[in-house]
């Protein structure tokens, strides 16, 4: 079991380490929202629906209005408590019908990390971006490096970048992540302007 610092909480981050099915939520809720708190949202989602370990199942057959229910809060687990439950719900159902309800599954047999990023990109909410960074966490944190994944992670896998989620282990690397995403939206920006 991979020990991960990605939420600055112990309890969050200890679900993303032994839950694969809250790595792949955590993933997904990273959308227009602060990453840490993306990121602690299934720990907050588990304690909401009072189970300690997230079930795609469970989820995939949950009543939707019961689950963006679980969603709202206060506080909410995402700031679009609405879509990312239906989202939620899509995903769990795809890894109902596909891999068993196993997130694992997902990445268990693969041969390569140009497959492994294939079937990323097939998981509803998933785009092109977040499928390679999802690789590349998998890669450098959750022990999955089926060969070429770095290269199908592509910028993303580049050994001692600070670009996304995939390189926070603590604090200072979530400060070093978070200014380097200042930077490159300060440079989108003024490319716009010129």
């Amino acid at each position: 079991m991979p020990t991960l610092r990605i939420t600055q909480d112990p309890a969050a981050d200890e679900l993303l380490g032994r839950d694969p099915l809250a790595l792949l939520l955590g993933m997904l809720f990273d959308q227009q929202f602060p990453m840490e708190r993306a990121f602690a949202g299934p720990r907050l989602l588990a304690d909401r629906l009072g189970v300690d370990t997230l079930s795609a199942a469970d989820l995939a057959e949950a009543d939707p209005e019961r689950l963006a229910k679980a969603f709202q809060g206060p506080p909410a687990v995402h700031r679009y408590p609405g879509s990312m439950a239906a989202r939620t719900q899509d995903l769990c159902r795809l890894l109902v019908d596909r891999y068993d309800g196993r997130a694992e599954r997902l990445w268990a047999d693969v041969p390569d990390g140009a497959t492994l990023l294939e079937r990323v990109g097939r998981l509803p909410g998933f785009g092109a971006q977040k499928s390679k960074i999802l690789v590349a966490l998998l890669g450098k944190q959750y022990g999955v490096t089926p060969p070429g994944w770095r290269e199908a992670a592509g910028d993303y896998g580049q050994e001692g970048s600070r670009r996304s989620v995939a390189d926070v282990t603590g604090p200072e690397s979530l400060a070093q992540v978070r200014a380097f995403k200042q930077e490159a939206k300060r440079a989108a920006k003024a490319a716009v302007t010129s």
